[in-house]
């Protein structure tokens, strides 16, 4: 082997500025940037991959099959969810074919549910399934164009961070905006003084879910005046907003004159009613709640979670793929430790969690602090058996 040439492309030593002995050859600095930048571009191409035919696109029922793995009950939820991203993965291809004569418009979701309902969890779970750029982005940080806290253009800031700044891959991702309710309008009269974390947020989040082309800061905020902006098409980005609408059951019982007086039946009813009063939900109501007629009509799809009932929380623990029960039996098998379950001190973990009202997120903490001890002195015992007696909070 010719020690003074490039194995790669054959240039002489004389012409590289620095020549790399291997086993059997020799590499100059120009070939190994060159494979570099090859590997660099395959690791990009392969992170992110949305469907390009109706072939590779999965059908509403898979999409389903595959939530159910990750995410337990919430039945009208997933099948909604599933068909609206379906058909919005469809509308994507559909407008790459030049001879269309119909434009498909795109339908952003809105969920609404108690805390812990699993509302993060079910946009988590589909972005993963469809391999598109997803960010969570919490409202409550935003602010009115101009005021301290974030611009709603830093929604698409964090989606471009995800998608490794490609843009074309960020225009196909997904974005779910946590806590919209708490963007609601202070007040049911537009708003004379401003509102700027409220009406105001609402006010800029029209031209994001309507579809048009942003200026995004790559980095975010106003803290670096001097970046260059990137334009961004918002028209096949996927808004997901979720929020828990706390007390707008009252605005539902309201408008279907469900409101009892004194003790009539309907208000002894009224916790089993619960579930009826939430599905009833609609765009009236969200606007009694404080969301601009502008916004609701952006978010044509209106999901509801049910609140969970204690066999839902139990299987919970038990039956997802990640499941509460499975993570700790792996993290304590990491130290060789056989960590098993009861039954009963499953039950009693969902009762402490559904006393403290924390819903499924709440899970995890309660096994956390019934574990403590034996995470405290893990290699004490090699075989642990939680049952009712060892079970303290």
């Amino acid at each position: 082997m010719n020690s003074n040439e490039c194995s790669f492309c054959g240039r002489k030593r004389t012409e590289v500025q620095m020549l790399i002995s291997g086993n059997n050859g020799f590499i100059c600095e120009n070939c190994i940037e060159q494979a570099h930048a090859i590997v660099a571009e395959g690791a990009s191409d392969s992170k992110f991959s949305p469907a390009e035919s109706m072939a590779d696109l999965k059908k509403p029922r898979e999409i389903k099959e595959f939530l159910d793995l990750y995410v337990i009950g919430q039945n009208q939820a997933k099948k909604q969810l599933s068909i609206a991203v379906y058909n919005h993965y469809k509308r994507i291809l559909h407008a790459k074919n030049e001879n269309r004569e119909v434009e498909i418009e795109k339908s952003n979701i809105i969920m609404i549910g108690e805390t812990g309902t699993g509302k993060t969890l079910l946009a988590k779970t589909i972005a993963k399934e469809l391999n598109v750029p997803f960010c969570i982005v919490d409202a409550t940080i935003l602010t009115e164009a101009g005021y301290v806290g974030e611009d709603v253009e830093s929604i698409l800031s964090r989606l471009l961070m995800v998608a490794d700044y490609d843009v074309e891959k960020a225009e196909k991702g997904i974005v779910f905006i946590d806590e919209i309710d708490k963007i609601a309008r202070k007040s049911d009269n537009p708003s004379i003084t401003r509102d700027v974390s409220g009406e105001g947020v609402q006010q800029g989040l029209l031209k994001l879910l309507e579809g048009s082309i942003v200026n995004v800061p790559p980095q975010g905020g106003r803290k670096h005046p001097d970046q260059k902006y990137i334009q961004v098409n918002t028209q096949n980005i996927l808004f997901i907003a979720g929020g828990a609408f706390d007390g707008i059951k009252d605005i539902i019982e309201k408008r279907l004159n469900k409101q009892a007086i004194g003790f009539s039946m309907e208000k002894i009813n009224k916790v089993e009613d619960e579930d009826y009063m939430l599905r009833q939900i609609n765009a009236i109501d969200l606007r009694k709640f404080g969301l601009i007629p502008e916004l609701l009509g952006r978010f044509p799809i209106v999901t509801y979670l049910e609140k969970l009932d204690k066999e839902t929380m139990i299987r919970i623990m038990k039956e997802p793929k990640n499941s509460i029960v499975n993570q700790f039996v792996e993290l304590f098998k990491m130290d060789g430790v056989t960590l098993k379950f009861t039954d009963e001190s499953i039950d009693m973990i969902v009762d402490e969690t559904m006393d403290k009202g924390l819903g499924a997120r709440g899970l995890r903490g309660t096994t956390e602090k019934v574990l403590e001890d034996f995470m405290f002195d893990i290699t004490k015992q090699k075989k642990i058996t939680l049952t009712t007696d060892n079970v303290i909070f």
